[in-house]
């Protein structure tokens, strides 16, 4: 790549269905230049994570959609080259939304600065940036669990379930994973610690769960949806809660479910059972603690308490395909594109 061009990519058409490889478009701008009070940015590291592809639909929704031929949205870690700020210098590491290309100018109230304690910058995409506080955030603000209780993460090797499973064992609690096949199962008992983990493909695995939670269920985290969710349902507590923050089994759908109608039945158990069902977009609901969450995050990273996969891409060019993998559930662990090297 040239080294004063901006490469990017933007969203060549909107899917149908899961996205494809013609959906997006790479293209070449010369190089952005920052005005007053901005910074000229140098992508190192882009977050890939489910909810960009409700972003390349322009169906309504809680975000604006990417404009078609505009640059994918994306969470980065990036290093400032030139500033035009009196907070931020040549040099210094930010979190930013710069999105799918290779630089970026940002107003400097819009980004965070990072400084040079990480243990990798790319942390601040997972365990320590978005997928961490929706964690965080939705299991103890909305999930409340209490030890002793059963706890059950979909998704469990993922970005977000992986650090909801791993803060729920600190509070004491019993931790189901569910996760698709035995690799990622086993990672899940074997290196964070959950109790059990169950492979969602497995023809009998609504009675697996059953198994797994004899004293039912207290707290689900729903990130996933569709047959997980059913097999959950019978098994929640009087009183439980599920905070809900995705539904990855949905993103790619172009109608709804087969099968009977669940909606009567979900709201009688809320309405029987007195379940606290609660969606939140965390950007919108919790990001202004974050300090807070970084605060506790970052001593239990230093201590050895918790720890993220990471499933990292070379290359902006290869952006598309690892989305595309992403919402198949081939990745394993969190997902993020080194766009260059930090030289």
């Amino acid at each position: 790549m040239t080294a004063l061009v901006n490469y990017q990519i933007v969203l060549n058409r909107r899917p149908v269905g899961e996205p494809t490889p013609e959906d997006f478009r790479m293209v070449e701008q010369p190089m952005p230049t920052p005005g007053p009070d901005e910074v000229l940015l140098k992508v190192l590291y882009l977050s890939i994570d489910p909810y960009m592809r409700g972003r390349m639909s322009d169906a309504e929704s809680y975000a604006t959609p990417v404009p078609l031929n505009g640059v994918m949205v994306g969470g980065t870690v990036a290093r400032v080259e030139v500033s035009n700020h009196p907070n931020f210098q040549a040099g210094d590491l930010v979190l930013s939304m710069s999105g799918w290309q290779s630089y970026a100018v940002a107003h400097g109230s819009h980004l965070t600065k990072l400084g040079n304690t990480l243990p990798r910058p790319s942390y601040a995409l997972g365990l320590l940036g978005m997928p961490g506080i929706t964690a965080y955030m939705g299991l103890l603000d909305i999930g409340q669990p209490k030890a002793g209780e059963t706890v059950v993460v979909a998704s469990a090797s993922g970005a977000v379930g992986s650090m909801v499973g791993q803060i729920a064992k600190l509070q004491g609690c019993r931790v189901v994973g569910i996760a698709g096949g035995d690799k990622k199962c086993r990672y899940v008992t074997e290196e964070l610690g959950f109790d059990v983990c169950l492979d969602h493909r497995a023809p009998d695995f609504a009675q697996q769960l059953a198994q797994a939670c004899p004293d039912g269920i207290d707290v689900y985290f729903e990130n996933v949806g569709g047959a997980v969710f059913d097999a959950v349902m019978p098994l929640l507590n009087p009183k439980a809660r599920i905070p809900v923050c995705g539904l990855i089994s949905q993103y790619n759908a172009t109608s709804l479910p087969g099968g009977p109608d669940r909606l009567s039945l979900l709201a009688r158990t809320i309405l029987v059972k007195r379940i606290r069902m609660q969606g939140f977009i965390v950007f919108d609901d919790y990001w202004h603690r974050y300090g807070e969450f970084f605060q506790q995050m970052s001593q239990w990273v230093a201590e050895g308490k918790v720890k993220l996969l990471e499933d990292c891409v070379e290359g902006l060019e290869n952006a598309p395909q690892a989305l595309i993998g992403l919402l198949r559930g081939d990745n394993f662990g969190k997902v993020v594109v080194q766009v260059a090297r930090d030289l």
